[in-house]
């Protein structure tokens, strides 16, 4: 009769010992112990703390954001013809599409969100002080990168509400002085909105940014690494004195719980309020209001302001003087001090500003809520995407190519539409009101083209009259054909 080993006896040990020489083998050929020791073993001052979750949270939702991304982009058509047909596809057709679809959305929701509560907690601690400028101008860079993205990717699904705000969105620089205009054609690749638009908003969603944003992570991370953790705002920001404390395992475990309440919350969201798609983009459509996404309601306001001799502030000197404070704070900002009430000047500026962009999304919110047209109107046109929502999915009638550019019966012309966009992007509306109905400081302009040939309206573009100059009109520079393009779209609305 055959001795039995022992519970736990050599065959236990051979199993540790192939483990080992597995590992052994795998490790002389990637490095891979170092590595993790290098990853593991970083000492943060004053010990692990949720308030250091936010820098892994943005990392993993955007890890999350290119895995979902790769999987939309199996059935995304890049092209106009198709763009909300293939949208449409995954939301109604695709097992489990309308899920990862506004997984996607809400993914992009969270990644703004976090890179804001990053860079204020970066901001409110100090972390940026002591060896650590270059740490920050990436972060910031990293930051522009994020609201790229967003932005690029609001086109994709070529609906009215992509089309419009992005319309409004790439005639913004249009505005700046001698390089606006190429800017604008570069973005759009040409005057119109069309195909070359989503080819090159498509290109930097998909290839360009989300490779910088890899760059610039890296880059981020070993700067990170070299000038060390900052710890609480207490500990000094060169020569820390506290106790430290390994990432592995209490930080580790922290940041893995932020994660999981993350996709906690992505997924509650995406699948008890899945993101909506409206009807297919109409160009010719002069009742659509365009708005933008709750990140970009601040600029969407701020385009009102300012208008007459001191739309130079708007466009130039305040936003210029905003990026400098912003890029270059560590450098303004020398002191070693890193407590914010013993910095009452910088912390001042910093919540005046994130106070004032808080404020002007929520008034832009309610001037919507207020103005009983136009929160007529939105509520209408909510109301043609839940009902687009509820329809099947139809491909002959969404995705053909003469659907897509056939003009409906009744539909105003490209002249008419071209007209709207002149209205909006020179932001006419902020004084004369939605659909030009006049406001308490400007006139109605409906029917002004019965008032007033193409020469007349062309001559008082360029000389207003005493009574336009003193409600601040702006000395608007058009061409022949925009001139006959915003009449033609004004003499519609009547």
């Amino acid at each position: 009769m055959a001795t039995q080993l022992p519970s736990g006896d050599k065959p236990e040990a051979t199993r540790k010992k192939q483990h080992s020489r597995l590992f052994l083998w795998i490790d002389r050929r990637t490095g891979l112990d170092k590595l993790l020791h290098d990853a593991l073993d970083e000492p943060i001052p004053g010990g692990a703390n949720y308030a250091y979750i936010f820098g892994s949270g943005l990392l993993f939702v955007f890890l999350s954001q290119v895995i979902t991304g790769i999987f939309l982009a199996l059935y995304y058509v890049p092209s106009v013809s198709d763009a909300h047909v293939s949208t449409a596809y995954i939301a109604k057709m695709v097992a489990a599409g309308s899920f990862l679809l506004s997984l996607h959305v809400y993914g992009a929701y969270a990644m703004v969100i976090i890179v804001l509560i990053h860079l204020s907690q970066t901001f409110t601690y100090g972390s940026y002080k002591g060896r650590r400028e270059l740490l920050w101008v990436v972060g910031t860079i990293l930051f522009i990168l994020v609201m790229g993205m967003a932005f690029t990717g609001y086109l994709l699904p070529w609906d009215q509400q992509s089309y419009f705000a992005t319309a409004v969105g790439t005639s913004v620089p249009n505005e700046l002085p001698v390089v606006g205009g190429f800017i604008e054609k570069l973005m759009r690749g040409g005057t119109q909105i069309g195909q070359l638009t989503l080819s090159r908003f498509y290109a930097m969603h998909v290839f360009y940014i989300p490779a910088l944003i890899f760059l610039f992570v890296a880059i981020h991370i070993y700067l990170f690494r070299k000038a060390g953790a900052a710890g609480p705002v207490s500990e000094s920001p060169v020569k820390p004195k506290q106790k430290t404390e390994s990432f592995y395992p209490r930080q580790l475990v922290m940041d893995l719980i932020f994660a999981l309440c993350l996709v906690t919350a992505l997924g509650f969201f995406a699948y008890f309020d899945p993101a909506s798609l409206g009807p297919l983009a109409n160009p010719a459509d002069t009742n659509y209001l365009p708005r933008p996404d709750w990140y970009f309601r601040p600029l969407f306001e701020w385009l009102k302001l300012f208008h007459g001799r001191y739309e130079i502030l708007r466009i130039v000197i305040i936003p210029t003087v905003i990026a400098i404070l912003f890029v270059g704070l560590p450098f303004i900002d020398r002191r070693l001090e890193r407590r914010p009430w013993k910095r009452p000047v910088a912390v001042g500026i910093f919540s005046i500003i994130f106070i004032s962009l808080i404020s002007l999304g929520a008034y832009s919110y309610n001037q919507d809520a207020t103005n009983k047209d136009v929160a007529t109107q939105l509520a209408k046109q909510h109301k043609m995407e839940a009902q687009f929502m509820k329809q099947p999915f139809k491909p002959l009638m969404e995705g053909a190519a003469g659907a897509t550019m056939a003009k409906p019966s009744g539909t105003p012309s490209p002249q008419v539409a071209e007209g709207k966009k002149i209205f909006q992007s020179h932001s006419c509306y902020a004084c004369h009101g939605e659909g030009a109905k006049g406001t308490p400081i400007a006139p109605k302009l409906i029917g002004i083209g019965k008032k007033f040939s193409n020469e007349q309206l062309d001559d008082l573009f360029k000389h207003p009259l005493p009574a336009m100059n003193k409600g601040g009109m702006p000395h608007f520079k058009f061409t022949p054909d925009q001139v006959k393009a915003l009449r033609s779209y004004l003499d519609s609305l009547q």
